[in-house]
């Protein structure tokens, strides 16, 4: 199901975790912060949107690494329900794509949950004070022009926010949600 994410609430603050790689190896959320942020990216391997994007998100991941914020992607998909999102799969994903950042298992969705995180991708960006302060897109293509291989030139939102971020301690004041898939839940029970 496709989804959008709401409008920013700026001032949250990010909520702590401890999640494990797909080697079983934990990071916490103090471990990935920044000097100067933090994105929280909740993808996933199978969600054709995220597959749209990832490239350009681990272009844009090590660009901001170097100007001193930090990255975490978070896998907060049921995976025994969806093997594709697997922490093995998770793992060759990372590898194909080369994410410079850790890609994390939220297998109890605890993270996604306390983050209030609706679908894959579903970003979060933190200023150096752990404040909220971006959940909006990736850039401006649509899946159409990223299928054509994208028709513009793109306007790089996420980067050009979390750089103004780490400049500022804020946000811009427009913001155009991200949408993608829903997180495949657990069931009750």
């Amino acid at each position: 199901m496709l989804l959008q994410t709401p409008a920013v609430e700026t001032g949250l603050r990010a909520a702590e975790f401890a999640l494990p790689d797909a080697d079983g190896n934990i990071t916490t959320q103090a471990e990935v912060a920044g000097r100067n942020g933090l994105l929280v990216a909740f993808i996933c391997n199978h969600c054709p949107y995220v597959q749209a994007i990832i490239g350009r998100l681990a272009a844009d991941a090590a660009e901001l690494l170097q100007a001193g914020v930090g990255v975490v992607g978070i896998m907060p998909n049921d995976y025994r329900e969806y093997p594709e999102d697997s922490p093995a799969n998770m793992k060759k994903f990372a590898a194909a794509h080369q994410l410079p950042f850790p890609y994390l298992v939220d297998a109890e969705q605890t993270a996604a949950r306390a983050y209030g995180a609706v679908c894959t991708p579903d970003f979060f960006g933190f200023n150096r004070a752990g404040e909220l302060q971006y959940r909006g897109r990736l850039d401006d293509l649509t899946m159409g022009e990223m299928r054509r291989g994208g028709a513009h030139e793109r306007r790089a939102e996420l980067l050009n926010a979390m750089r103004q971020i780490a400049a500022t301690g804020a946000g811009p004041a427009k913001q155009t949600p991200s949408m993608g898939c829903s997180i495949k839940w657990k069931a009750a029970g």
